[in-house]
């Protein structure tokens, strides 16, 4: 059946995974009251087009960090994606390539950082946009490890979860025991170093509650790549990462994954886009499903977005052709909704194009 948009993807992958796996990529933290928000946010902003314009044909490419990509969409860290399709981030990489954005790279990837390296250059005649994940380890040996591996990748920046000193409660993950990977698939970024590679014991991902800003200083000390922080929500947090040399902040929730009430980002983005006042560049994921949402998004002031799930329904639908279709998808709803507003570029777009619809209180028993 021809998918018209990526709820109808996710509705198709759905029938096709596991269920127990469907549950992990599509879970939240306790009761998902953030998954439902993040999405649900969108709705309440309304466009207000303009007309008579003359914009001509809009241009959708920018840069972002110094990497040049055909669209201001990228690729949010998700980890398993073998449990979506045999090829895994091979996949995932090589459509990112091919689309001309960047793919942030799990460090809880099924394929070794090097090999997604490999599988991204294939497509892109020898370069490729990658960024790596990180969660900054207790043995900040194995961290520089991990480090060393992403830059002699070809990785252009290091992107820091900093939203996670502890995991969070997934009640689909309990109810179903998914608690390990199967049998003949792990973590492969997270095997012990042996002579110099990456093929001995794999470890577990360590969440620590001794993550600090220190942490951030240590890691600028220890690499010349980029730093994205991901996992920023509060403006006083997004003041002190350009003070701690921070080369952009993703605002971001986690997909709700991790702590539940958690505001929609993009109701977060505004008093963010104030904090910064434009000396960094300002990402944000969540909840984004329509060209629509990245253009809202872009009007309040982020430079990008990064989808993370419906890459997820992509990969499983139809592996590297099904991610390439989500990422095309909402290249063209981005390219047609500029237009109807009467933009020629992503750099046209401005918060008075929008207008928020008050959200309806719901219904309490009792009250008059």
């Amino acid at each position: 059946m021809q998918a018209y948009s990526l709820r109808e993807i996710e509705r198709e992958a759905q029938a096709k995974l596991d269920p127990g796996v469907y549950d992990y990529f599509a879970g939240g933290a306790d009761d998902e009251t953030t998954v439902r928000s993040n999405e649900a946010a969108f709705a309440h902003i309304e466009l207000l087009p303009r007309v008579l314009r003359g914009a001509g044909s809009a241009r959708l490419d920018t840069t972002i960090l110094g990497c040049q990509i055909s669209m201001p969409i990228l690729i949010s860290p998700t980890a398993f994606h073998k449990l979506a399709h045999s090829e895994g981030e091979r996949a995932t990489a090589r459509a990112a390539a091919g689309a001309g954005t960047i793919m942030i790279v799990s460090m809880a990837s099924t394929v070794a950082i090097e090999e997604v390296a490999a599988a991204a250059r294939s497509t892109s005649g020898g370069k490729s946009s990658l960024w790596f994940q990180l969660y900054i380890q207790p043995d900040l040996g194995f961290t520089e490890c991990l480090i060393r591996r992403a830059e002699a990748a070809g990785c252009y920046a290091v992107v820091v979860t900093v939203d996670s000193p502890a995991f969070g409660r997934k009640n689909r993950d309990l109810r179903n025991g998914f608690n390990d990977l199967p049998s003949g698939m792990c973590c492969e970024n997270l095997r012990e170093p042996v002579n110099g590679n990456g093929s001995g014991k794999v470890r577990q991902i360590v969440f620590s509650p001794d993550l600090s800003w220190k942490s951030i200083e240590w890691l600028r000390q220890v690499t010349e790549l980029k730093i994205v922080l991901k996992g920023i929500v509060h403006p006083e947090d997004a003041k002190l990462a350009v003070r701690h040399g921070a080369d952009a902040v993703l605002v971001s929730n986690h997909g709700g994954r991790q702590l539940d009430t958690v505001p929609a980002t993009i109701n977060l983005l505004p008093a963010i886009v104030d904090a910064v006042d434009g000396r960094i560049p300002l990402l944000l994921d969540g909840g984004i499903r329509r060209g629509t949402d990245v253009l809202k998004a872009l009007a309040l002031g982020a430079d990008a977005v990064a989808i993370g799930r419906p890459v997820l329904w992509g990969l499983a639908l139809a592996g590297e052709a099904g991610v390439a279709q989500v990422l095309e998808m909402l290249r063209s709803e981005l390219d047609r909704a500029l237009t109807l507003c009467g933009c020629g570029s992503v750099r046209d777009l401005t918060p008075d194009l929008l207008q928020f619809r008050p959200v309806e209180e719901p219904c309490v028993r009792g009250r008059v």
